[in-house]
C-alpha cells in the first residue's frame, strides 16, 4: 500500500514564528494615556538633591542677565559685610575676617583685653603732652618733653612684658597650633583704646582668659 508523502512545509516550518507568537500574545498592552501609579518605578534613577540643586542653579544662571547678576553680587557682598560687622560686635567666629579667626587669635585678644595696657592710654596722654608743648612757657615745654620720653619708655617696657607673657601662655595652651603673628596681633590691639577695639572685648578686666 503506497504511503502518502508528508508536505515539506510541515517538516521545515520555522520554529521561530511558533516561539514568537505566544510571546507576542502574552505581551501586555500598555496605554500611554493611562496615568502612572505613584509607587510604580519611573524607569530612571532619581537624581540626588545636590545634582538637582546644581541643575536648577545652572538653569537660573542661564536665564539671568548681566545686570541681574551684578545686582545679585552686590546684594551678596552687602549681606556678607553686614554679617562681618555684626560678628565684630558679637565675636561670632563664623563671620570674622581671616586675620581675627581661630582659637589662637581669640586667646590673644582675650589676654590683652583682660589687663590694663599703658599703650591704650597713649592717645589721651599724647593730647595732653601736645597741649603742654604748645604753651609758651619754657618750664611746661620741658615737662612735656620729659613726659614724652617717660610715656615712650613705659609703652616699650609694657609691650615687651605683655609679648613675653603672651608667648609663654600660647606655647602652653596651643603647643601644636600655628601661632605666627599672634603676639604682634595682640600688641597692635593693645595700642587701641578698649572701647574702640574690634572685635569687641569679650572678657572683663582682671578676668583670666
Amino acid at each position: 500500500m503506497p504511503v502518502k508523502p508528508l508536505p515539506l512545509g510541515f517538516v521545515f516550518r520555522s520554529r521561530a514564528k511558533e516561539e514568537k507568537a505566544p510571546t507576542a500574545d502574552k505581551a501586555p498592552v500598555t496605554d500611554s494615556k493611562q496615568p502612572r501609579h505613584p509607587e510604580a518605578p519611573k524607569g530612571r534613577p532619581t537624581p540626588k538633591r545636590s545634582q538637582a540643586q546644581s541643575q536648577r542653579r545652572s538653569v537660573a544662571n542661564t536665564q539671568m542677565t548681566r545686570k541681574e547678576a551684578a545686582k545679585r553680587n552686590r546684594e551678596e557682598r552687602r549681606a556678607a559685610l553686614e554679617r562681618q560687622r555684626q560678628a565684630l560686635a558679637s565675636g561670632d567666629e563664623r563671620y570674622l575676617p581671616a586675620r581675627d579667626k581661630g582659637p589662637v587669635r581669640r586667646f590673644a585678644r582675650d589676654f590683652v583685653d583682660s589687663r590694663f595696657n599703658i599703650a591704650e592710654f597713649f592717645l589721651p596722654m599724647a593730647v595732653v603732652i601736645l597741649v603742654l608743648s604748645m604753651v609758651q612757657v619754657p618750664a611746661l615745654q620741658n615737662v612735656a618733653l620729659l613726659l614724652w620720653l617717660i610715656v615712650i619708655v613705659l609703652i616699650v617696657l609694657d609691650s615687651l612684658v605683655t609679648g613675653f607673657r603672651l608667648k609663654k601662655r600660647l606655647a602652653e595652651r596651643f603647643p601644636d597650633d600655628h601661632k605666627r603673628g599672634a603676639v604682634a596681633y595682640a600688641l597692635m590691639r593693645s595700642l587701641q583704646m578698649r572701647r574702640l577695639r574690634l572685635p569687641k572685648p569679650q572678657v572683663k578686666r582682671g578676668e583670666r582668659p
